[in-house]
């Protein structure tokens, strides 16, 4: 715990076998008071790993529900265990679950209900070996949204975040997606309802046995990043009631 806030790291998990303990091993269990590892039908490893490493929550999708899909299982699960602070990590070691202290304080201590580990921030993305494409697709999309949303991030693409439970419960996130454009379409629905988001620095690691979208998925993304953020504007303009901000 944090000031007396209940955190639960969550990893959404497929063929993390390879980098799942060194992630996990990672973890600042003096203030995580649980882990739940969602597995989306791995055809590796990473169940065995979990048990391995004493994981007390593991849940195995029987089939693939998809990025969106599995997060959607990790939050459901987190809130079941009482968290007051819900912090997604990747378990490919791509981003540094050191930064999890850092995280949980902006939330535990009231400065902000949703925070954002920035790979662009400080320049990180390319140092860390984000592929040039994705980099210039990142920065196009960032403008984009923030054009359209009238906000000010450096990054909407990151899959490191970190939730206050006030704020998982006010969005309906079984709605959104199974694919990948879960993660803008939960942003939008943060800000739809008034929420603040904070963002720190963040290095990255681009390496093999990280998990990465080929060109055509992240052409397909970067279609469904521009229609949220269409739908985002229409609805704040009375045009349209999206089903994604009915709740």
């Amino acid at each position: 715990m944090l000031n007396g806030k209940r955190i639960v790291i969550v990893l959404p998990a497929y063929n993390a076998a390879l980098t799942l303990e060194r992630t996990y091993r990672e973890i600042p269990m003096d203030i995580v008071d649980d882990v739940v590892l969602v597995d989306d039908n791995s055809k590796d490893d990473t169940v065995r790993v979990g048990q391995a490493l004493g994981i007390s929550h593991i849940i195995k999708h029987e089939v693939n529900k998809g990025y969106g899909g599995n997060q959607k299982s990790c939050y459901k699960k987190a809130l079941d265990l009482g968290a007051d602070i819900v912090i997604m990590l990747h378990p490919d070691y791509q981003y540094t679950p050191k930064l999890i202290p850092a995280m949980s304080s902006v939330i535990a201590n009231d400065l902000y209900p949703v925070v954002l580990a920035s790979r662009i921030l400080g320049g990180g993305a390319l140092k860390g070996g984000m592929p040039l494409y994705k980099y210039i697709f990142n920065r196009f999309l960032t403008l984009f949204e923030n054009i359209m949303l009238h906000e000010k991030l450096s990054e909407y693409h990151t899959g490191y975040r970190a939730f206050s439970a006030e704020v998982l419960r006010s969005i309906d996130f079984t709605y959104n997606s199974d694919d990948f454009v879960f993660d803008n379409e939960m942003i939008s629905q943060v800000f739809m309802n008034g929420y603040e988001i904070a963002e720190i620095t963040c290095p990255t690691k681009y390496f093999k046995e990280a998990s990465s979208i080929n060109f055509k998925r992240s052409m397909q993304y970067g279609m469904g990043v521009l229609r949220v953020s269409v739908l985002y504007r229409l609805q704040k303009w009375g045009l349209i009631k999206s089903k994604l901000y009915g709740k």
